[in-house]
């Protein structure tokens, strides 16, 4: 039978023999390459969007109450919040491994031997094992730990990023909605105007019917128009609502007002992405938890060394019943080298290395994405900025050219159908100028996002 020096000594060459990498800490991935934006993209070192918070980047106060009562009571992210406080449970155990367990395990039995009196027989002993993690298991399950555990919160992050883009997507939404319900609702009372006009027209024999049916067919559309924009209101509304996890209500918000698209927007370095885009490190902590696994299926191939021992009181004592009782001790130390398992080490460790290799092409490709949502994102704010000024001029040109036929149609230089044609591209132009800044907005929140800046703020 071995004896405890030979163990120790088998124990102190399968450490010299492993000390090649089971207790390496993992380093995190590189950084992001410098086009990652792409070439046409002009980074500033100075700042980024990436930098504000989004207090800073969405100063509505009625908006920053929207999305402060998102965070507070949305089910998603306070899944996500008990998920990071089940990871630190998760680690705080880990943490603890290294201390040997103790427990008590109480027993008694009673029994007769050819017909004599029953005796009682008991023992209460306190058991104690402790498995010291010789060649580093369990510091190896800690650190997966605590991989896993910021996995947690990146996920959170990521939850309370999105649900920052989807509040403010929403209310702008409404915002826009109610800026083209308002737009109806004046072109409304224009076309109720002249339908009045055109059956006057009618009445005195100036015109014909069909003028005003046509008219009157334009009128109802709109009408049809103002009915369906309502009702997409309501949707919206109801979509906030869900995202508060509150009953379906009126969301308040502000006016559309005159919102000024940025005439220059900070991206910043390209290596900001692996600070604060929360998927870049989730990937990243994904593949130390990987490289963990690894160490783990690694170890797995080393001896396991294992203390246990028993301490208490019993009064069975061979053939002799004692009372009080006597003293039990009992103390074990056990070395398990595995020598074979029918492969399934060497295929554990194999698929362990291959999962590593895995997310290490994960994390570059999610790296290649967050650069691509950039320079999309940054080109439909471009390309919103450059349209803004020629849709604002589109209108001011056919709110002229409305006013001038009207006035012709008045004098009776001019039909009814060139009014009309004139009305609806009017109208036309100003739901185009107003969707336009409601994209550049859009673009300028995905821009944001894209550049991972609420997470750098509550």
């Amino acid at each position: 039978m071995m004896n405890y020096k030979h163990i120790l000594a088998v124990a102190a060459l399968g450490l010299t023999l492993v000390s090649c990498g089971i207790y390496n800490k993992y380093e995190s991935a590189g950084t992001a390459p410098a086009d990652a934006f792409g070439t046409d993209v002009r980074v500033d070192e100075s700042g980024s969007m990436a930098q504000l918070s989004w207090r800073e980047f969405f100063t509505d106060p009625v908006l920053q109450d929207l999305i402060e009562k998102a965070l507070e009571q949305n089910t998603n992210l306070n899944t996500a919040r008990i998920a990071v406080a089940q990871s630190e449970e998760a680690l705080k155990a880990s943490r603890l491994a290294w201390l040997p367990s103790l427990a008590v395990a109480p027993s008694g039995n009673v029994g007769s031997f050819n017909q004599s009196a029953a005796s009682w027989t008991y023992s209460l002993p306190l058991q104690l094992s402790w498995d010291p993690g010789l060649f580093g298991t369990n510091t190896t399950k800690k650190r997966k730990s605590e991989a896993v555990l910021m996995q947690a919160r990146m996920q959170e992050e990521s939850v309370r990023t999105n649900l920052v883009s989807t509040v403010a997507q929403q209310y702008f939404m409404l915002q826009i909605l109610d800026r083209e319900l308002e737009i109806l609702l004046e072109t409304d009372s224009l076309w109720d105007a002249s339908l009045e006009t055109q059956k006057a027209l009618w009445e005195n024999g100036k015109t014909f019917s069909t003028a005003v049916n046509q008219l009157e067919a334009s009128c109802l559309n709109v009408k049809a128009q103002i009915v369906d924009t309502r009702r997409l209101i309501q949707s919206v509304e109801n979509a906030i609502c869900r995202i508060l996890a509150v009953t379906p209500q009126h969301i308040a918000r502000s006016g559309w007002g005159n919102y000024e698209l940025p005439e220059r927007i900070s991206v910043g370095v390209p290596a900001e992405l692996l600070q604060y885009r929360p998927d870049i490190r989730l990937a990243d902590y994904a593949m130390a938890e990987a490289f963990y696994n690894t160490q783990a299926a690694r170890q797995a191939f080393y001896p396991n060394l294992s203390l246990s021992g028993l301490l208490g009181w019993t009064n069975t004592n061979g053939a002799m019943i004692v009372n009080p009782g006597a003293l039990l001790l009992n103390a074990s130390l056990s070395l398990l080298q595995p020598v074979f398992a029918r492969g399934q080490l060497k295929a554990n460790k194999k698929m362990a290395e291959l999962s590593e290799e895995d997310l290490q092409q994960k994390y570059v490709q999610t790296v290649i994405n967050a650069g691509n949502e950039v320079n999309e994102a940054l080109a439909d704010c471009q390309a919103a900025r450059e349209k803004h000024d020629y849709y604002h001029r589109q209108v001011e040109v056919l709110q002229e050219a409305y006013r001038g036929t009207h006035e012709l149609m008045d004098n009776g230089k001019a039909s009814y159908l060139e009014v009309l044609t004139a009305q609806e591209s009017l109208l036309g132009a100003q739901l185009n100028e107003a969707m336009n800044l409601y994209e550049g907005v859009l673009g300028v929140v995905a821009l944001y996002i894209a550049l991972g800046g609420s997470a750098s703020g509550e």
